[in-house]
């Protein structure tokens, strides 16, 4: 399978800011994620490896309020639920990590809701 350059080039930036970025126990990173269809957010504890909180686009509420189209509502609806999900686990600080993407659009659509709702980064 052969990646094309603009994937290429997100990847090569993802690993560049992953060296930068960690998640700890106490200030777990959220990892944001996006394809031409769906947008997913995992809060992430690196020391013990584990996701302690996870919200996408693909969730059947969202899924069928959206019809599966990845535009700005929606990334604000996963920002907005992940946000709440990190408060039940009582998570309030975490460590923003892009995924290689530019901070811009459905990125930043995301981060401006998860932070609207109390989440702090």
């Amino acid at each position: 399978m052969k990646i094309n350059e603009r994937e290429l080039g997100r990847q090569k930036r993802h690993i560049r800011l992953r060296k930068k970025v960690r998640g700890t126990s106490a200030r777990p990173r959220l990892a944001v994620f996006k394809s031409n269809r769906y947008i997913y957010a995992q809060i992430i504890d690196d020391n013990e490896g584990v996701t302690l909180a996870a919200a996408s686009s693909l969730e059947a509420g969202l899924k069928s309020e959206f019809e599966g189209k990845l535009n700005l509502k929606s990334a604000e609806a996963v920002g907005k639920l992940i946000s709440l999900r990190a408060k039940g686990k009582g998570i309030s600080t975490v460590v923003f990590d892009r995924g290689g993407f530019l901070y811009h659009g459905r990125i930043k659509a995301l981060a401006e809701a998860a932070r609207s709702n109390g989440l702090i980064f």
